[in-house]
């Protein structure tokens, strides 16, 4: 039996879980050593392939890679950037050139949309080019925005993080509405899907529990609503606890708060939106108030890691690689949710081509009729999503996170490749 190596790589905005996805790759893929030889990681993902900057994964022990589950962020690097065939075909070459040096015929790259779009790319090149690699994409993002899949590894603990803080960001400006603060607004991530957003409803569970108000991308925003309700809640509970989407669009579509910059996607660089409402806020109805960005806070959030969703990163990771060994090509296991209550689930798989470049926003049925919270089929939806516990082991007080040594690879190609030339 023919035995190549196999090289994984990370991409896009890191989670709480993607290294556990890592670890079971690399674990599973050291179960079958009559078929995979070396296993690779690329450093900081795709730009690790055409720069040759590889690392070995052999020197880590099973420990090592084991401890992966439990540490957050992205152990061999991330990166946001695209590959185009039509625009730069001599990075597309580069790509192949480096797998054929380094005799890599497995390919696992694990990220979101725009990353299955590029592992189905590679997979048409390496046809088209006469080399042949299986590729594997692997879902991964806070967003949940990734069709097919139940949900996406990474976002039930990013969920966890934003219902915990604002339930208890809430209790807070309770506790002080009296002679201080009337008005807390939370902003979460979500460019063009209100799924975070709609994580933070779940601390809600009886009348008056924060948040009083959830501003969601697919609802365009009324400043003259948001207002009246804003005014209602202080009037009503003495306080008003708000989660606003970062995404949050005007009615002629535009971004409340966009920075006029773009990423290597060509997506708008957002962020600040929650200071836009506070100021409305202090401006029109004078209220005291405070603002919080969760921003990388809430996907690099382990301490507070969902079970659920810890359980479902090793899952894909374990599918994935036999998937690939398997005979598989541009495939990406999926979440398959089997029953709501008690929540049941498996793996199953689906073509590349039915996810790249493809988003799943917020189903309206998940809103309320206002707009400004979410609904019980929401809330069954989402509420298994962040359950259960999966604390990291500790030390000293804080979390005992691995760091690997990430052997570098001698190089193999005679020229180098500059990516941002």
């Amino acid at each position: 039996m023919a035995r190549f190596n196999a090289l994984y790589a990370q991409s896009g905005g890191v989670t709480a879980v993607i290294n556990a996805t890592a670890s079971a790759v690399i674990q599973t893929a050291r179960q079958h050593p009559d078929q995979i030889g070396k296993i690779f990681a690329a450093r900081n993902g795709i730009v690790g392939v055409l720069t040759e900057d590889l690392i070995d994964t052999g020197p880590e022990s099973d420990e090592t890679i084991l401890a992966l589950q439990h540490t957050p962020a992205g152990a061999f690097g991330s990166c946001r950037y695209k590959i185009s065939e039509e625009k730069n075909r001599p990075a597309c070459e580069r790509l192949i050139d480096v797998f054929a040096a380094h005799d890599i015929h497995y390919f696992f790259y694990n990220g979101g949309g725009d990353s299955q779009d590029t592992a189905h790319k590679i997979s048409q090149l390496s046809e088209s080019m006469g080399y042949p690699v299986t590729c594997i994409g692997i879902p991964k993002t806070i967003d949940n925005d990734l069709p097919v899949t139940d949900c996406s590894p990474g976002y039930g603990s990013a969920a966890k993080y934003v219902a915990v803080s604002i339930m208890e960001a809430g209790m807070d400006v309770a506790s002080m509405s009296a002679t201080s603060t009337k008005v807390f607004i939370l902003e979460v991530m979500g460019r063009h899907s209100g799924w975070l957003a709609a994580a933070g409803g779940l601390a809600a569970r009886q009348e008056g529990d924060a948040p009083h108000i959830i501003l969601f991308p697919e609802i365009p925003f009324s400043e003259e609503a948001f207002l009246k309700k804003t005014q209602q809640c202080v009037k009503k509970h003495g306080y008003c606890a708000v989660v606003v989407s970062e995404g949050l669009r005007n009615p002629d579509g535009s971004f409340v708060s966009e920075s006029g910059l773009q990423d290597a996607f060509g997506h708008k660089q957002l962020g600040g939106v929650a200071t836009v409402i506070a100021g409305l806020v202090r401006e029109k109805l004078k209220f005291r108030n405070h603002w919080a960005v969760s921003d990388y806070l809430q996907r690099s959030a382990r301490h507070i890691a969902s079970k659920t969703d810890l359980e479902q990163a090793i899952a894909v990771g374990k599918k994935a690689v036999e998937l690939a060994l398997s005979g598989k090509n541009a495939w990406m296991p999926v979440i398959v949710r089997d029953s709501d209550s008690p929540y049941r689930w498996h793996i199953g798989e689906t073509a590349l081509e039915n996810v790249a470049n493809r988003e799943v926003g917020l189903p309206r049925d998940y809103i309320t009729e206002e707009g400004f919270g979410i609904t019980e089929k929401c809330r069954k939806r989402l509420l298994p999503l962040i359950a259960g516990e999966a604390y990291p082991p500790y030390q000293n007080g804080l979390p005992s996170y691995v760091r690997l040594k990430n052997t570098p690879v001698q190089k193999k190609l005679a020229k180098s490749f500059e990516v941002f030339s």
